[in-house]
Formats: C-alpha cells, structure tokens, sequence
C-alpha cells in the first residue's frame, strides 16, 4: 500500500511539475539575403515556353509570387540556335510558339543584376500516358479510391517520370518515380489523393513526363522535404541544375495529358 500511494505522488508531482514548466517561445527568425529563382522548362509540344524568376522573401512576408522583372532569358537549341523570351507580366518569360525534340540538349542562360544563371537539360525519349484507372484501397478498415497511371516503360532504358495531378483545374498532387523496379514492365503506379469527395463531373487530369536523371533528383528532393511518400527530412534546398546558386530548375522533358470526368 506504502508503494502504490508513493508511485501515485510521485505521478501528481509530475503531472504538477510538466503543466508548471509550459511555456510560449518566441521564435526569432533572420532575415536572409534574397536568392534567385528559377522555373523553367521546355517540352515537346508546340506552345509559348514558359520561364518564371522570382526572388525568395522572408518567412514573416505573405506567400506569394515574388516576380522579377527585366532578366534576359535565352534558350540555345542543339544545332547552336538562340530564342529570345518575352516578358508578359513582372517575372514570366514566354517564346514563341515551338517544340523541343526528344533526345536534344538544351541550354537556358538568364542574365539578370549583371549575374548570368545557366542550366542544362536533356530532353528524354518519349513514354505515353496509356490510360487512367481507379483503386480501391483499405486503410484502417476504410476503403478509400484512388487514381492510378498506366504505362508500358521500354526495357534497357534509365527512365524517369513525373505525374502532376489537377483536381477541377488545381494541382493537388506532384510526384516523381524512376523505372529501377519496372524496366520493361507494364505500370501502374497509384497517386494517392482520395477522390471519394469528388461529385458528378468533376475532372481529374494528369500531366506525365518524361524527366532526365538531374530534374528527378531536384523534384525527389523537393517531395522529401515535404513528406512525400514518407516522414519529412531535414530541410534543405533541392539541389538545382542552374550554376551561381540559383534556385529551381530548367526542364526538358516530354508531355502528355489524360483527363477523367466523374460519373
């Protein structure tokens, strides 16, 4: 009995000691210099190439695209030919209407603050989108569905892919997968976002592309620090094919689209 009402005041005065001890801490934050970013990329369908630069801000600013204006952007083609992007709004660059072509090299040069910024991407073979399907799936006995990629990856070839995923016009989901367990095969590969609250005539589409080894490491990264399929590492920046310390990434890749409607 002695022991059992021990145990129990030495529990209260625990229980006393923790609530004591809470505490509110103030988090101080430094500012950071700013940094240049770079989203860019090129695919294989005939449309305005897109480059967006902007500078990161600090943490106690709102969220926001922090767009630069007045950069000089070109893209040199394999056969040593330069396009000159337009600026359309404060921080986007457009081309015009052109295509890139599957197995080509391509360089990206942004000249901004008397800084030059360059990157190089290879444009992958391309790999099709085949079909979109629904599984079902039990976790802690809730069956929940969700939407899965179908395509034949060709055998002998390192093959990288990225699936985006918009939800009634809105991206929802971002994920990238390598063929180090599917060379040859037929996939079908699950993104998992519950599509179980969708209604009639919502639209899922997804955009699949083919990446090169470099933008998969930058958006594998990226996925990790986010906790992507599984917990969150240490925060880091993803590594980035531009040189001079700039953020993001130039990529090359191909693309193609399938849209579901449910019913």
């Amino acid at each position: 009995m002695n022991f059992i009402r021990n145990t129990i005041y030495v529990l209260l005065l625990t229980t006393s000691i923790m609530v004591g001890c809470e505490k509110i801490v103030d988090l101080k934050l430094d500012n950071a210099t700013p940094v240049v970013v770079i989203d860019a990329s090129i695919n294989d369908l005939n449309e305005n190439q897109i480059v967006k630069i902007s500078r990161t801000y600090n943490f106690t600013e709102p969220n926001r695209f922090n767009g630069v204006g007045g950069a000089v952007v070109v893209l040199t083609t394999p056969e040593g030919g330069s396009i000159n992007y337009t600026e359309t709004s404060p921080g986007v660059y457009q081309t015009i209407k052109m295509k890139g072509i599957p197995g080509k090299r391509y360089k990206l040069d942004v000249r901004l603050d008397g800084e030059t910024y360059t990157a190089y991407s290879t444009m992958p073979s391309k790999v099709t989108l085949d079909s979109l399907t629904f599984k079902k799936f039990n976790f802690f006995g809730e069956e929940n569905d969700y939407l899965a990629v179908n395509y034949n990856d060709p055998a002998g070839v390192n093959n990288q892919y990225r699936y985006i995923l918009k939800v009634k016009g809105v991206i929802e989901d971002d994920k990238v997968n390598e063929d180090r367990f599917n060379d040859g095969n037929k996939v079908s590969d699950v993104i998992f976002y519950d599509v179980n609250d969708l209604v009639v005539g919502d639209k899922l589409e997804v955009e699949f592309q083919c990446i090169d080894r470099n933008v998969y490491r930058y958006f594998y990264s990226l996925g990790q620090n986010s906790g992507n399929g599984g917990p969150p590492v240490s925060p880091s920046n993803p590594v980035s094919n531009f040189s001079n310390n700039a953020l993001g990434v130039f990529n090359a890749h191909t693309s193609s689209k399938l849209s579901v409607v449910i019913k």
